[in-house]
This record gives C-alpha cells, sequence and structure tokens, in this order.
C-alpha cells in the first residue's frame, strides 16, 4: 500500500499540476482587471526593476521594514517560494531611502531556504512612496509610516489585477499579508490564476506559429 502512494506522489501529482497549469485559464477564467494601464510606474522603473512585461507582486514596507518583513514572510512562504522560479515574476517592494541594511539582512534570510534574486527592493522618499501608492487607485491607504500589509498584483501590460465579486470585501484590490489564511487561500489561488493565463496564452501563440 505504502509502494502505492509514494508512486501516486511521485508520478500523478506532478502531473496533476501540469495540466492545472496548462489549463487553468479554461477551468477558472481569468483575474479580473480593476484598473487599467498603470503606465505611471514606468516613471519608477530602476536599472534593476521593470514594471513591463512582468508579473509583479507589489509591496510597500516603507519606513516599518522590520513590522513589514514578519508579515511579508507569510507571502515568502505561501507565495514566492512556490512560484518565483516562473518566468517574468518577481516581487518587488517599495522602502523608505535608508533601508540598505535592512534589506540585506532581509535577503540573506530568503537565501537561507530559497533564492532572493526575484525579490528586488525600490527605494524611495516617502513623497514617492505615496506617489506611487495613489497611482495604484485602490480604496487602501498607506500607514504613518508609508507603509502598508497589503500585497498587489500588477500584470505584464500594467494592470492592476483582483477580485470583482469577493465573498467578503466585494471588489479586492490588494492580499492582506499579516493574514496568513487569506495569503494561503485567496492571495495564492489568484496567484495561480494569472500565472496559468499566461502560460495557456503562450502555449495558445506557440500552436499557432506551428499552424502558420
Amino acid at each position: 500500500m505504502k509502494k502505492y502512494i509514494v508512486l501516486t506522489v511521485l508520478f500523478v501529482l506532478p502531473l496533476v499540476a501540469y495540466l492545472f497549469f496548462s489549463s487553468g485559464i479554461n477551468s477558472f477564467g481569468k483575474l479580473p482587471v480593476l484598473n487599467e494601464d498603470l503606465s505611471v510606474l514606468k516613471t519608477f522603473e530602476t536599472e534593476e526593476i521593470s514594471f513591463d512585461n512582468k508579473i509583479t507582486i507589489l509591496t510597500f514596507f516603507g519606513n516599518d521594514f522590520n513590522i513589514k518583513k514578519v508579515h511579508a514572510f507569510n507571502m515568502k512562504e505561501k507565495i514566492y517560494d512556490r512560484y518565483h522560479e516562473f518566468d517574468d515574476f518577481q516581487v518587488v517592494t517599495v522602502t523608505g531611502l535608508d533601508s540598505e541594511e535592512n534589506i540585506a539582512i532581509f535577503k540573506s534570510e530568503i537565501n537561507s531556504t530559497s533564492d532572493a534574486s526575484d525579490w528586488l527592493f525600490l527605494k524611495l522618499e516617502d513623497e514617492k512612496i505615496q506617489d506611487l501608492f495613489d497611482s495604484l487607485d485602490s480604496d487602501l491607504k498607506l500607514d504613518d509610516k508609508s507603509s502598508s500589509n497589503y500585497a498587489f498584483i500588477i500584470d505584464k501590460k500594467m494592470n492592476l489585477r483582483g477580485r470583482s465579486d469577493d465573498e467578503d470585501e466585494g471588489t479586492k484590490y490588494a492580499y492582506d499579508l499579516s493574514n496568513i489564511k487569506e495569503v494561503s487561500d485567496k492571495m495564492n489561488d489568484d496567484v495561480k490564476i494569472i500565472l496559468a493565463e499566461y502560460r495557456f496564452a503562450l502555449k495558445k501563440n506557440n500552436a499557432q506559429r506551428q499552424k502558420n
């Protein structure tokens, strides 16, 4: 009996996972677009950070780095570790200007169990952090330390994705990283949907090219 269980884990589950990502867009639909064309994000790009043609999880540590990083580890374990190796996936965290030491410590903590190379940091003054947050046009606000518990999903065309008919909030613009259940359930489901959406689109484009 144990032998069959092991064989199921080794062979059947990976196949189910593959079929999920291959057909997810058909089974689950697309993740709703809540705000279109956030091209203003391009004004915040750096040599290392680009929002164009990237699936971005955008978070705000601001000047409350040590508290917010505790919440962010919920996302690290439930989202980042599972999906950061997918092409064009990245996490961008916005911090205050004097965050270099905290960033180095945080990256070393990620690297102890994963790979921090797809978790990027954007250092801005408080006014610019507010401008970036406001550009998302959500119903949320930064706290008095220019930080937030919430993570936003930005797609490859710089659209804000989320839920338009969430059972608890109606329109759900972002995901509360301090709530481990929300991260492991709602956020994880929605990240899987958007990754499956792009995987299916790529598969469809490749099939069309082969026909031509």
